[in-house]
């Protein structure tokens, strides 16, 4: 019976519609950062920024997770340390955005679209751990910055 069980994969600390919700905001809220993106015809737009942001909500949650896990196995079993995770998908996404960027000759393009995808990372994570309001605040601040002070600084330095 045991083994049957196992098949059936680990019980999760957090239940599973507040996973569920966790990665839908993550996955919403990278949608809104990369349809931003996406209607600058910038190469990694919606779908990027969304599993971008998903992932990292994602990675964050079975950090809690494994950490649950291990906690009740008691002793010194692991050595619970959650923000080496955190600290893993930063570079991981930091390592994806500099994909997006490119220098042709002395002009480098697409630094603001891998800072965008680093903040839907650093989205994913606040999603993933549950800070909702967190989240919701950097996107709104990365469309803020995108869009209007991206519109000024067309218009008034680089106009």
């Amino acid at each position: 019976m045991d083994t049957i069980a196992a098949l059936a994969g680990n019980p999760t600390h957090t239940p599973l519609g507040v996973i569920a919700v966790r990665m839908l905001i993550a996955a919403v809220l990278g949608a809104l950062i990369g349809l931003e993106r996406e209607l600058k015809r910038h190469p990694a737009g919606l779908r990027t920024h969304m599993l971008t942001s998903l992932a990292a909500g994602l990675f964050t949650i079975m950090t809690f997770e494994i950490y649950y896990e291990m906690a009740e196995l008691g002793g010194d079993t692991a050595r619970l340390d959650p923000i080496r995770v955190i600290e893993a998908v930063t570079a991981g996404v930091a390592f994806l955005a500099a994909g997006a960027i490119i220098r042709a000759g002395a002009e480098v393009k697409g630094l603001t679209t891998g800072a965008t995808m680093w903040m839907a990372g650093a989205i994913g994570v606040a999603c993933g751990a549950g800070f909702y309001t967190v989240a919701a605040i950097g996107a709104v601040l990365v469309l803020i910055i995108t869009r209007i002070i991206g519109w000024l600084e067309k218009r008034f330095i680089k106009g």
